[in-house]
């Protein structure tokens, strides 16, 4: 399960982060995304889903389809 997976309004924690791509990985461990960490899933843009408003350790973080589902996630 990934982050865009979620309902709006679910909780989960990370379980890993990964990407065909090292710098997305790279980016999303820069931005703070870390292992063990709970994410929100607060809301999807009007247009095509995107972009997701997520929050992290009481920030909120606008991110793409793409980086979302980067970080795998559990309920």
């Amino acid at each position: 399960m990934n982050i865009d997976d979620l309902p709006e309004g679910g909780t989960a924690h990370i379980l890993a982060i990964s990407s065909a791509l090292p710098e997305l990985a790279a980016k999303l461990r820069e931005i703070g995304f870390c292992e063990g960490d709970e994410v929100q899933l607060l809301t999807r843009g009007p247009f095509g889903a995107q972009p997701l408003a997520v929050r992290l350790n009481r920030r909120v973080i606008a991110m793409r389809l793409d980086e979302a589902r980067a970080i795998e996630v559990t309920p």
